[in-house]
């Protein structure tokens, strides 16, 4: 089995590459069964340390004919790609193909994201506080103490603020 891995950084991808060849099952095994049991262990393989979260995609194609139509699997949550999505894929392709052989040099690769966890590093903390403490903390939010017709009167206090009236940040600085 030959493994390359490429890393894509700026798009928070990576992929990898493996080249492989399923051995004949024993006289004594069920041919389908152990192409059940070759899939499993290969998606395992494959997927033991993306998490849950992350996007991953899978390709596999004849590795000798370089012109045989792919055979992909479209990207999903890691949770979501398990061993009978790929066996089924790949029953529909032996049945369909006559070319398509899992004896043959297979190249499966494997495409995987990361997908961004959090609000940002710089990102002020705002969960859980007061709106009198956000409002300080963030220019976008305005605090209007009446109490009828408030939102008229956000909307007068902005509109003065976007032309700017001197007399709104007399009014904001209160």
């Amino acid at each position: 089995m030959d493994e390359t891995s490429n890393s894509f950084p700026t798009f928070n991808t990576t992929g990898r590459s493996l080249i492989i060849k399923f051995k004949l099952p024993n006289q004594e095994r069920v041919p389908s069964a152990y192409l059940q049991e070759c899939i499993t262990a290969l998606t395992n393989y494959l997927v033991d340390e993306v998490a849950d979260r992350d996007l991953v995609g899978v390709r596999i194609r004849k590795n000798e004919n370089v012109q045989a139509k792919v055979v992909g699997i479209s990207f999903r949550r890691r949770e979501q790609l398990n061993p009978d999505i790929i066996w089924a894929v790949l029953c529909k392709v032996i049945q369909s193909n006559a070319t398509f052989g899992l004896t043959d040099r297979l190249e499966v690769h494997l495409d995987h994201v990361r997908i961004p966890v959090g609000n940002g590093k710089l990102a002020e903390k705002t969960k859980g506080r007061a709106l009198d403490v956000l409002s300080g903390i963030k220019k976008s939010i305005v605090a209007v103490k009446s109490a009828f017709f408030c939102l008229a009167h956000a909307l007068i206090i902005e509109i003065a603020r976007v032309n700017g009236d001197p007399q709104v940040r007399i009014i904001l600085t209160r």
